[in-house]
């Protein structure tokens, strides 16, 4: 695989686990304020999900290469 397919299969792997792991550990808030969304969470935990698709999108593009 030449690197120009290398960053291809990463980006790929790296949006399919960061839309996957969006989900995990949302809870929503019980008492939202007025005007707020009722299904709008509380802590999305973003930092920590990007860490860990890139550390996904790593381990799996080493894995198909």
């Amino acid at each position: 695989m030449n690197f120009i397919s290398t960053i291809i299969v990463f980006t790929l792997m790296w949006w399919l686990s960061f839309f996957s792991l969006l989900p995990v550990g949302v809870k929503a808030d019980q008492n939202p304020i007025l005007g707020h969304d009722q299904g709008a969470p509380l802590n999305k935990h973003l930092p920590m999900k990007l860490i860990l698709a890139t550390v996904i999108a790593i381990l799996s593009t080493t894995l198909i290469y």
